[in-house]
């Protein structure tokens, strides 16, 4: 009966023993697999960076382009002598690339996530431009008492009016129309009180 139960003891520990080891190798692989992943992530990440610096080239003849990315691989931005044409009127251009590069980077499994591109710091301006004509505008709405509609916007420009001006009480904002003709409008907050 002893005899049995020590059996039994030395069974249930060598499957206890057998469990940790299994489970030290699970994790090790799980290690092994996200380590892989961020290593096919951080190379297709860097193959879409010289594809885009590639594109900006061709795009803007005889430039010498230099590329940057930020640490966590989500934003590539490119520099150059004169990238205007790369650029386009109001970023139109760098749109449609940033929309090429994202969608080379999914079809060809390079990315998991959207990655933004800028070209000489455009964005980064004229998203505080942007923000400026925001406040100003409604100001504007509130001193005069009407509804203002701001010009038509691509949808990141619109949720930053959007995040901005929710933090103010006087105005509310509302999307009209639709695609390429989108816009905001502010409108004063009349209290009845």
């Amino acid at each position: 009966m002893e005899e049995e139960e020590n059996l039994k003891e030395a069974i249930d520990t060598f499957i206890k023993a057998l469990d940790n080891e299994q489970n030290k190798i699970d994790q090790i692989e799980e290690k092994n697999k996200n380590e892989k992943r961020v290593i096919k992530n951080s190379t297709g990440f860097n193959r879409l960076a010289e594809i885009l610096k590639k594109t900006i080239e061709l795009v803007c003849v005889n430039e010498k382009v230099r590329i940057k990315s930020d640490s966590n691989k989500s934003r590539i931005s490119a520099y150059g002598k004169d990238l205007s044409i790369a650029i386009g009127k109001n970023g139109k251009n760098i749109e449609a690339i940033e929309y090429i590069i994202n969608l080379i980077g999914k079809r060809k499994k390079l990315i998991d996530r959207k990655i933004t591109i800028d070209i000489k710091d455009y964005r980064k301006r004229n998203i505080e431009k942007i923000r400026k004509i925001a406040v100003e505008m409604a100001n504007k709405a509130v001193k005069e008492g009407r509804k203002i509609a701001l010009r038509p916007m691509p949808s990141y420009e619109r949720k930053i009016v959007h995040s901005l001006l929710s933090n103010m009480k006087s105005v509310r904002t509302a999307s009209r129309d639709e695609g390429t003709k989108r816009r905001i409008i502010i409108y004063p907050v009349i209290n009845n009180s």
